[in-house]
């Protein structure tokens, strides 16, 4: 139950933030930023804990179909958790004065919480269905905060765009963890981890491999579904900051992560992933140069550490698994940090182009301090922990037999072009002549430098301390990815290796490509290349969608009841009848002998002839009183065959019905024919199929062995549970009570819309 608390806090505060902010928005902030922090306090609590193994907790949620609220945690999960609350605490510091006196910002608070829950509830859920759940909050919330600008078009195209890539792949994850839950006779993390080898000698392993990367791929922004970030900075940069760079974009890494020790040893996994993660790391890094706006610029290269940590998983090593371990952490340092300056700088002089940027060195020095720390760090320079895990990336590649010489080429061009663009970042807009901007620049508030501060000096102290902290965090989270206990020796200085000196070429390379950065900016041959992006096939889907949409309203949505209810009775005749079909034994039907009375062929041939008045009838009244003899004569059979109330119920109706009708009626014109003998030909097909599937349905009801169950349970119970005689009213009202009152509810509203209807014509005849 102790791990359930902080997800329970967030989610309280998240529906106090709206009020209380409205109350006083200072001291919401304050209390808010308290919460947050005493959070991350409760998470930190957790450390001894995971030192000594995994430990579950379990609430029960739906027992009746094994779904439970079970917590695991391990190694994986905590440094997770410890980065979605301490981030989350700055984000939530920063937020506050980013965004002073914003008319929107309780509502904001109220999404970064309920984000900042799920995201908890996420890396934590044992259970899979439970696990899916967050997954969807996480999608929902995070649409919400993007498109919290929502007078901008942009903002909510952006939204839009995020939530169907990640809802789409939500959809897609949970077929893929319904399988994993079947085919592992389990829909518990902890107790499918236990089994490995039943889940891959299972048939369904190739279609849940398939099924869980492609939900892990749309929302970690992996090629070729990374396009929805960049698109998302449209988002104010607390939003920008949090979700995508160190929470929701990481959430496909934690399941990639957590499914490593399920699906290591498959091909198509290791290979797959691999693959996918090389591509996105270097188209991210390469477009990230391309840009000009630092937060699209900080997006792309999310992108691309995104893809290098993915990458890594894929490899599936001892020490890739470690290097992406260090990577995780390190990046989640540098990127928020960078983010928060950015947002200090766009919030400071009013623009973020990095073409007009300039100078601002002795105008922010603090900021530009942070900035250059962080961005130094994303640089791989040393002594800062990002030189550690791009020294840990260059040592696993090399390690490893799969392809060595292609994935080092790769990585070098990856992490040349970041290096280039960390100094775009975090150099470019301090250094130089000033230039005239929006704003006099200068350094903000305490609650602005707070967050990017403590991030960028962290990851410049872990360079030092990589005993513990580092180690402590980083070896417990390595052996739940890998499922066994491997070794993590961790060092700021290897000596000189090879890994060094890919690293002294990196710097030195990428310092030469941010002098000529402009040439490759400028490059059409690469222009052309990305205008080709997956973007597009996403807006042709989108197109295809609408225009669907838009036709099958036209055909579908006519306005007239006629062909709505031809619609109806055809698809009920295809899919009923379809069912029937492969369902009954025709020739059982067909042998099941009755005989009729002579009265009741006496009233079967009466209502025949009433249904034929109908259709031939020219006059409205006569076809009213033609339906009416229908009406009686179904109600005259119900007589027959022992239904007195449901035959006194037809009788009412059937009157009802009659009297409305003459009264509706008398003064409209004769019939009229609008249609044509086609048509009539159509209506008469469908209106004979499903009368014919109708009395098909009724006889296969009736050769089935007849249960009486029921019937005495209702006769025996109807007295001494609901203290009535009448059966069929003690049903009615007491046995399906909901089903009633959900019916009168549909008459209800039904009356109350005839009635609007009659009150607006007579208020436009009034008018006239």
């Amino acid at each position: 139950m102790q791990i359930f608390w902080p997800i329970l806090i967030l989610f309280i505060a998240a529906g106090l933030a709206p009020s209380l902010t409205r109350q006083s928005e200072k001291l919401a902030h304050y209390g808010l930023s308290l919460t947050a922090l005493a959070v991350f306090g409760l998470v930190t609590f957790w450390f001894e804990d995971v030192q000594s193994g995994p430990s579950v907790a379990s609430i029960p949620w739906l027992p009746a179909l094994n779904v439970n609220l079970t917590f695991l945690l391990d190694g994986l999960s905590f440094v997770f958790s410890l980065l979605i609350s301490g981030i989350g605490a700055l984000v939530v510091i920063y937020a506050g004065a980013y965004l002073k006196g914003h008319r929107h910002l309780g509502r904001l608070y109220l999404f970064l919480f309920v984000f900042m829950g799920a995201m908890l509830g996420l890396v934590l859920s044992d259970n899979l269905i439970a696990m899916f759940v967050f997954w969807e909050l996480t999608s929902i919330s995070s649409y919400f905060l993007i498109g919290f600008n929502h007078n901008g078009k942009s903002s909510r195209d952006a939204a839009l765009q995020a939530l169907l890539v990640t809802g789409a792949g939500g959809l897609i994850l949970l077929f893929g963890l319904v399988l994993l839950g079947l085919a592992g006779d389990s829909f518990e993390f902890s107790e499918l981890l236990a089994q490995p080898a039943l889940i891959l000698a299972s048939p369904l392993l190739t279609p849940i491999m398939i099924l869980i990367m492609l939900g892990a791929f749309t929302k970690s922004a992996q090629f070729p579904f990374h396009f929805w970030l960049p698109n998302a900075m449209e988002a104010p940069t607390p939003v920008s900051a949090y979700l995508h760079s160190a929470t929701m974009v990481k959430a496909g890494i934690y399941l990639i992560a957590r499914c490593t020790p399920l699906f290591a040893a498959a091909e198509l996994w290791q290979h797959s992933i691999t693959l996918v993660g090389c591509v996105t790391m270097l188209t991210g890094a390469i477009m990230a140069l391309k840009q000009s706006d630092l937060k699209r610029v900080l997006a792309y290269t999310t992108v691309s550490s995104l893809g290098i940590i993915v990458f890594l998983l894929g490899l599936g090593t001892e020490q890739t698994i470690i290097a992406a371990s260090v990577y995780l952490l390190s990046h989640a340092l540098f990127k928020g940090a960078l983010f928060m300056t950015a947002g200090i700088i766009d919030h400071e002089t009013g623009s973020r182009d990095i073409r007009i940027l300039s100078g601002l060195g002795l105008q922010m020095p603090i900021t530009a301090a942070v900035a250059i720390f962080a961005g130094l760090s994303m640089a791989g320079i040393p002594p800062l922990m990002g030189f550690i895990s791009k020294e840990l990336l260059y040592d696993a590649v090399l390690r490893n037999s799969f392809y060595p010489t292609f994935l080092i080429i790769v990585c070098l061009a990856t992490n040349i072009a970041l290096l280039a663009a960390s100094v775009v970042i975090a150099l470019r807009p301090f250094i130089g002549a000033k230039t005239t901007l929006p704003k006099a620049p200068h350094d903000p508030s305490i609650g602005f430098l707070a967050g990017p501060a403590v991030l960028a000096l962290l990851g410049f102290i872990f360079g030092f301390f990589l005993e513990f902290p580092v180690k402590s965090l980083i070896q417990p989270m390595a052996i739940a990815i890998a499922g066994y206990r491997l070794p993590v020796d961790l060092y700021l200085w290897h000596g000189l290796n090879l890994p060094l000196l890919l690293s002294i070429f990196t710097i030195a390379a990428g310092a030469y490509l941010f002098k000529e950065r402009r040439h490759f900016r400028d490059s059409k041959i690469l222009s052309r290349f990305f205008t080709l992006g997956p973007e597009r096939g996403y807006f042709a889907i989108f197109k295809a969608v609408v225009w669907l949409a838009a036709f099958q309203t036209r055909k579908l949505q006519s306005g007239f009841m006629r062909n709505y209810l031809l619609i109806i009775l055809a698809f009920t005749i295809a899919l009923v009848g379809h069912t029937l079909f492969y369902a009954i034994s025709f020739d059982k039907i067909f042998e099941a002998g009755f005989t009729p009375l002579y009265h009741e062929i006496a009233l079967a041939v009466v209502v025949i002839i009433g249904v034929l008045a109908v259709i031939k009838m020219r006059s409205r009244l006569g076809a009213v009183a033609a339906l009416g003899v229908v009406g009686y004569g179904a109600a005259l059979f119900f007589v027959f065959f022992g239904a007195p109330d449901l035959a006194m119920t037809q009788f009412a109706i059937e009157t009802l019905t009659v009297i409305l009708f003459v009264f509706v009626l008398y003064q409209l014109p004769g019939f009229t024919s609008f249609s044509g003998s086609l048509t009539r030909f159509r209506d008469l097909i469908v209106a004979g199929g499903f009368g014919t599937l109708m009395m098909l349905i009724v006889l296969a009801i009736t050769v089935k062995p007849y249960d009486p169950g029921l019937s005495t349970f209702f006769a025996e119970n109807s007295y001494t549970l609901a203290k009535g005689r009448n059966v069929v009213n003690v049903i009615l009202v007491d046995f399906r009570a909901l089903d009633t009152l959900g019916e009168i509810l549909v008459i209800a509203v039904a009356a109350i819309g005839v009635y609007a209807l009659l009150k607006l014509r007579i208020k436009a005849g009034h008018e006239k």
